[in-house]
């Protein structure tokens, strides 16, 4: 014998005066003359039955799509991530969640016989230590530092040089790596020059010619964030001068102004050991990471100057190179 509560015109019904006409369960018990159960039971059922669909939408998400899709389209990028930030989140849980969207994308990206270059910092470092474990069978990876590595000192007693990044993407994403053996940055363009004639040194620019994808973090040097200055590649006193003539950045071991031009700090970037800016524009995919509104002028300078076509950031990053109008000011 059928059951009231199988009744499916019964059930509409009952979830039309519910969802529709907002009554509540008492007040269906009344209309229909069923009981609380059979009207509860009934409402279950209309959802099981797909005559009741539920959907939750989350308003930051179309937020954070509407800001990504804006940013794109300004800054003539790739492709661009927002991830969510909180004024009161601590350094760590916003580097978390930046290294997480990295860790996540990268995935999404990475083709079978990829070489990857890396860059150096305490952001890409953090990358290779998120909880989330890399499960997709990829062949033949290898990860490339894009400079040389040696200097004075360790950040925060980590080793964040390139070399050792490449060493650890290797390890979590289960590829191959090759080491580049030289200084960062040498005393002069001479020197540099010098060394980078020897065959033993050259092998490492062959590695660099084959990147598709490429992963830079982005100092600030106002902030004093930046790894050529925790390296002790760079005095205060260079640094100092660098700021005043407009250094907003610092991307691929390499100064930049708000516009992207570079040749105010030539001196220092010519004695930089990797990848050159040409090889660099050629990699199809360069991805850029970091976060903070403070970021923002880094970020645009790094974008103009052509190091980065896709951005990898937070909320509050965003909406300040949303809001500002230097591009108009720029196109004048």
């Amino acid at each position: 014998m059928k059951k009231i509560i199988d009744d499916v015109r019964l059930i509409y019904k009952c979830c039309y005066l519910y969802y529709e006409e907002r009554r509540t369960q008492m007040d269906i018990c009344r209309i229909l003359g069923l009981s609380r159960t059979s009207v509860s039971r009934m409402l279950e059922l209309g959802r099981q039955k797909g005559i009741v669909e539920i959907k939750i939408h989350n308003p930051f998400a179309f937020h954070y799509g509407q800001m990504q899709q804006i940013l794109q389209e300004k800054y003539h990028l790739k492709e661009v991530i927002v991830v969510d930030s909180d004024p009161l989140d601590s350094f760590q849980t916003q580097q978390e969640k930046l290294c997480e969207a990295a860790f996540t994308y990268l995935t999404e990206i990475l083709r079978d016989g990829d070489y990857v270059g890396v860059s150096m910092g305490r952001t890409l470092h953090s990358i290779t230590q998120v909880e989330t474990q890399y499960d997709f069978e990829r062949k033949n990876l290898v990860f490339v530092p894009m400079y040389g590595g040696m200097s004075q000192k360790r950040t925060n007693r980590m080793d964040v040089q390139s070399n050792r990044i490449a060493v650890e993407f290797a390890e979590k994403f289960g590829g191959d790596y090759v080491q580049f053996l030289a200084p960062a940055v040498f005393s002069s363009k001479k020197v540099k020059d010098v060394f980078l004639n020897e065959e033993t040194i050259r092998y490492i620019y062959r590695y660099l010619n084959r990147l598709r994808i490429a992963l830079l973090g982005i100092g600030v040097p106002k902030a004093g964030e930046t790894g050529i200055f925790y390296e002790r590649y760079l005095d205060a006193k260079t640094l100092k001068r660098y700021l005043d003539q407009g250094a907003v950045g610092e991307s691929a071991l390499r100064f930049y102004d708000i516009h992207g031009n570079m040749e105010p700090f030539r001196k220092f970037n010519e004695r930089v050991v990797g990848i050159e800016q040409e090889q660099l524009e050629k990699i199809e995919i360069r991805i850029g990471i970091t976060g903070g509104s403070k970021k923002a002028d880094a970020v645009k300078g790094a974008i103009r100057a052509n190091v980065i076509n896709t951005l990898i950031t937070d909320i509050a990053c965003a909406k300040e190179m949303i809001a500002s109008d230097d591009e108009k000011q720029m196109e004048t």
